[in-house]
């Protein structure tokens, strides 16, 4: 039996013990992307659907449909391969305005429907392949629509997601019932982006909601993405003349490299003295420029960890902009020393109480943008800190008789 087989027969088998049961869920007030009221965001971030033709995936009882529809004004196709499910959904909402309730498989569905205009699935999608779903769902969707995805993260029993795009086994538990086996895709955030990037579509946000009962594991992830424009992928681009540019700015990058002795200077032939640093080279990153740098001027060696980006100073040298990015490095191997065929050599430690005269005006804008409190004279630049990249937002985000695989 392949993977999709055996989910929809669990899908089934737990539709009919909620027939069974003659067991509804409510419509409910707002819409919930966890298994959980009142957790996290609603129906706002599809947008306004007012008139819009959105796309229910693995619609079940039907009830998350209906609630658009009345509430927002959308005009709802509610597609279900479980027939007991889609029965649930029959048997209540048949008869409400702008819902049609569709029984069958959404890959199939999706290849004659007229493109909608915005998608969903509530802890649904992960139960057949993504590379066979997503494909459709883009070919389904107009250009710019928004598909959201709720989906498992963490189960009952604290097992987090997968890195590798395969399904693992996981249960659908109803009340006493003996729980139902399924298969399941249960990815990891930074997979599900990846593979809705290769499938056209943009990511534009992912949450982690986690159960109201701190003791409880269960973790749901909700991702909010956009299904790209069919424009080319490749844009063309031309110089505005054939003449050469008037050079008029200039980047380069400056090392505070510090020892127990202080800190690390050479002499300028001209006469300064300066950190360790030069000028960015064509396709080459900043780190790798001080690494460069501090190797061919000093014969210091380090590695990409060891460098730390402070921020970016601009000033003007008569017509040209001059950015000059300050780095600290953190570690490094070697004795310095001068280098053959380089303008700064002389090198040596100079304690921070006893920093010579006649430092290069962007070294002197680099020590005092790290160090504001060294009593350094220099012509003024504007000084942007370079903002630490933030960590993911999660938020503490129960459960009817509708409720998640979780175990």
């Amino acid at each position: 039996m392949s993977v999709e087989d055996l989910n929809a027969d669990a899908w089934t088998i737990y539709g009919q013990r909620q027939l069974n049961r003659q067991y509804m869920p409510p419509v409910p007030q707002q819409l919930n992307w966890t298994f959980w009221d009142g957790i996290g965001p609603g129906a706002e971030i599809l947008g306004n659907i007012a008139g819009q033709r959105v796309l229910d995936i693995g619609s079940g009882a039907g009830h998350h449909a209906v609630h658009l529809a009345r509430a927002r004004g959308a005009h709802m196709t509610a597609i279900e391969l479980s027939p007991t499910q889609h029965q649930r959904a029959l048997g209540t909402h048949a008869h409400v305005p702008h819902v049609h309730f569709e029984h069958g498989d959404v890959v199939d569905y999706l290849r004659t429907a007229t493109p909608f205009d915005a998608a969903y699935a509530i802890g649904t999608l992960a139960f057949t392949d993504p590379h066979r779903t997503l494909p459709a769902l883009r070919n389904g969707l107009r250009s710019g629509a928004p598909l959201v995805l709720s989906l498992l993260h963490t189960d009952l029993h604290g097992r987090g997601p997968s890195t590798a795009v395969e399904p693992r086994e996981q249960m659908i538990q109803l009340r006493d019932d003996p729980p139902l086996p399924t298969r399941m895709w249960v990815l990891a955030p930074q997979l599900w982006e990846d593979l809705l990037t290769e499938h056209g579509f943009r990511v534009e946000a992912v949450d982690l909601f986690r159960h109201p009962d701190e003791n409880v594991p269960v973790v749901q992830q909700l991702i909010r993405a956009r299904r790209l424009s069919d424009r080319p992928v490749r844009i063309s681009s031309r110089p505005r003349t054939t003449r050469s540019p008037v050079p008029h700015a200039a980047i380069g990058v400056g090392a505070i490299v510090l020892s127990d002795q202080g800190v690390l200077l050479g002499r300028h032939r001209h006469g300064t003295l300066e950190l360790p640093g030069g000028t960015v080279e064509a396709g080459e990153s900043l780190e790798a420029t001080v690494i460069r740098e501090l190797a061919e001027e000093t014969g210091l060696t380090a590695r990409p960890d060891d460098v730390t980006l402070l921020g970016t100073l601009v000033d003007h040298v008569e017509n040209v902009v001059r950015v000059t990015v300050g780095a600290l490095v953190s570690a490094w191997q070697g004795r310095p020393a001068t280098q053959p065929d380089e303008s700064v050599g002389d090198w040596a430690w100079y304690p921070l109480d006893q920093l010579p005269d006649g430092l290069f005006v962007c070294s002197a804008q680099i020590l005092a943008a790290w160090r504001p409190d060294l009593p350094i004279d220099h012509t003024p630049a504007h000084f942007t800190p370079y903002a630490r990249r933030p960590t993911p937002r999660t938020t503490a985000p129960t459960a009817t008789d509708d409720t998640p695989p979780t175990s």
